[in-house]
């Protein structure tokens, strides 16, 4: 829920920046990724925090607010919801092992949601075609709809009245890496990358009129 979003604009800039950097990207879910990293076989591990990893040192790198998606002809909707207007609904999740669907119960601490009675789908294209299909509504960050994870869809996005509804995206490492200052490093450029990006997005237009075209109003 990260790389497919992240990556593309990030890596031309990274060359920009370190074109000496070889960089061999592999992706998985997040316990994978832990393992992998701790046995050695990874040097840095993107991560959304916060998640278990004993072992590691981390660097923060930004927020990933969550945003509502509803069916398209969800009417009328306001300009924000809060998390406990979103109970009652049918909840869209994905399966279990995605980090993405712990943060999002977590963060927004929805009342009266029952994991296991909520309809699951395998990665955040299927559960916006759920959603564009009228099967249910959904948390989706961000980072994934300014990754155009809503395109050729009619969803409609409510931000969240709760600004405490968010992921934080980070780096962890094995602690005691003798590569930590050069992990450091990468994590400022992407930190200070990602807030340039984001001022130049909103730079423009007022915020009211720069978020995305599905964003109800």
């Amino acid at each position: 829920t990260i790389a497919p979003f992240l990556l593309p604009p990030l890596m031309p800039a990274l060359r920009q920046a370190f074109p000496k950097l070889q960089l061999y990207l592999r992706e998985a879910l997040s316990a994978e990724l832990c393992r992998a990293l701790l046995a050695g076989e990874l040097d840095v591990v993107l991560y959304a925090l916060p998640y278990r990893c004993g072992g590691v040192e981390e660097e923060e790198l930004f927020i990933d607010r969550f945003v509502a998606a509803f069916p398209p002809g969800t009417d009328p909707l306001p300009p924000r919801i809060r998390t406990e207007d979103l109970d009652g609904h049918t909840l869209l999740l994905l399966e279990e092992g995605h980090c993405l669907r712990d943060h999002a119960l977590a963060a927004c601490s929805l009342p009266g949601v029952d994991p296991a009675r909520s309809i699951l789908g395998t990665s955040l294209l299927t559960l916006v075609q759920m959603v564009d299909n009228g099967l249910g509504v959904t948390l989706l960050p961000e980072m994934a709809v300014d990754g155009g994870v809503l395109a050729g869809t009619r969803v409609r996005l409510v931000p969240l009245a709760d600004s405490q509804a968010a992921r934080v995206i980070g780096l962890i490492w094995r602690k005691g890496s003798p590569r930590r200052e050069e992990f450091r490093r990468l994590a400022a450029f992407i930190r200070d990358w990602h807030a340039a990006r984001q001022h130049a997005q909103t730079a423009g237009p007022p915020a009211a009129e720069a978020v995305p075209a599905n964003v109800s109003a």
